[in-house]
């Protein structure tokens, strides 16, 4: 048992972390633009909560039995179980914490206490919220349990136990009472009074920035080719392409180009600086240029590059180059920047400071 606890919780660990890599990038544009920022504090907590999601699944319903082993089991209706269940570990004598009646409780109030916690103070809402919300969903896995997941087994294998509904709520409530500790500034998803005041252009909002498309555009990229290799195989059944996979890949990545291209164009802005809230601007070139070179400079432009038959070796001399003049270029700005004659600067700076002026290194 105890090995499957700790499969279960690295599964909900592995599990969350993935769902935050893929969720980063609208994470740090709705952080710029509720908050102005994005702060360490809040990317663990909002992590942690994406961890804690799935331990509530791992450790509720893992592992699924093998449904010819299942043993039918009833539901447990009585709300006093807990009580006597109680009263049953402390007769016993030792350390209460060693029988399993009260170790049970315990863990059950542990188990759902981060969600009160978090309720409070990513959600911003009452102990009366948390009581709501940790009884629902108590209730759900409970029902999911009753019902062998929803049909998926021939008869419920876990109990329904009306004292695991009163022990998890009991836990919520407690997470949300711990959450007070927190300052209230630091609670809920309000709009921060200043989210639209320009910031400092630093070095590290640039790398942040660059994450950003690095992900988004590796996301894109991969979620298209997945696409267009399911299309092969399931809708058109070209076995050869299915099995291959290159020209699925390589349609994934033109496309992904494709909209960074489109975006920079219309908005002269990459997806890492909208998230980020920044802009290039001040080239003496036209626009259309100027913005066309911003993109060839970028993530999506070398990408581009190593498409063309030979490529490859360019693309990733490129990649270097980028990484080089990010660490020796104004407030980051680096290649984009040097291509296109642009400087980097807050997007929420005013529109009378959008005059064109001089590039300078």
């Amino acid at each position: 048992m105890g090995d499957q606890q700790v499969l279960n919780g690295v599964i909900a660990v592995m599990i969350g972390l993935a769902l935050g890599v893929v969720l980063f990038v609208p994470f740090v544009a709705i952080s710029y633009r509720r908050r102005g920022r994005l702060t360490i504090w809040r990317l663990l907590l909002w992590l942690s909560a994406l961890i804690y999601f799935w331990a509530i699944w791992t450790y509720t319903l893992l592992p699924l039995p093998d449904p010819d082993a299942i043993r039918c089991v009833g539901a447990i209706l009585d709300p006093m179980s807990v009580v006597r269940d109680v009263q049953t570990g402390l007769r016993a004598g030792g350390n209460p914490l060693g029988r399993p009646e009260i170790l049970q409780l315990v863990f059950n109030v542990l188990l759902f206490a981060p969600l009160g916690f978090f309720v409070r103070v990513l959600g911003g809402r009452g102990f009366l919220v948390a009581l709501a919300v940790g009884l629902g969903l108590s209730l759900f896995i409970e029902t999911t349990q009753l019902t062998g997941v929803w049909g998926l087994y021939p008869c419920a294998y876990r109990f329904f136990d009306v004292g695991d509904l009163m022990t998890n709520t009991t836990g919520t409530v407690l997470g949300s009472l711990a959450g007070l500790v927190v300052p209230r500034r630091f609670r809920g998803l309000e709009v921060s009074a200043d989210a639209r005041l320009p910031r400092p252009v630093t070095r590290g909002r640039r790398a942040l920035a660059m994450l950003c498309d690095g992900l988004g555009y590796s996301f894109l990229a991969a979620a298209i080719g997945v696409a267009v290799q399911l299309w092969f195989g399931y809708v058109v059944h070209d076995e050869r392409n299915f099995a291959d996979g290159t020209l699925a890949g390589d349609i994934g990545t033109a496309a992904a180009i494709t909209v960074w291209l489109i975006v920079i164009l219309a908005t002269g802005r990459s997806i890492g600086d909208l998230a980020v809230q920044l802009r290039y601007d001040g080239s003496r070139m036209p626009a259309f240029l100027a913005r066309l070179l911003r993109w060839l400079g970028g993530v999506a432009g070398i990408g581009a590059i190593g498409l063309i038959p030979g490529g490859l070796g360019i693309s990733g001399a490129l990649s270097l180059l980028a990484c080089v003049m990010f660490l020796f270029t104004r407030r980051g700005r680096g290649l984009p920047g040097l291509l296109s004659g642009q400087q980097l600067r807050d997007a929420r700076e005013g529109a009378d400071q959008d005059s064109a002026r001089p590039a300078r290194q």
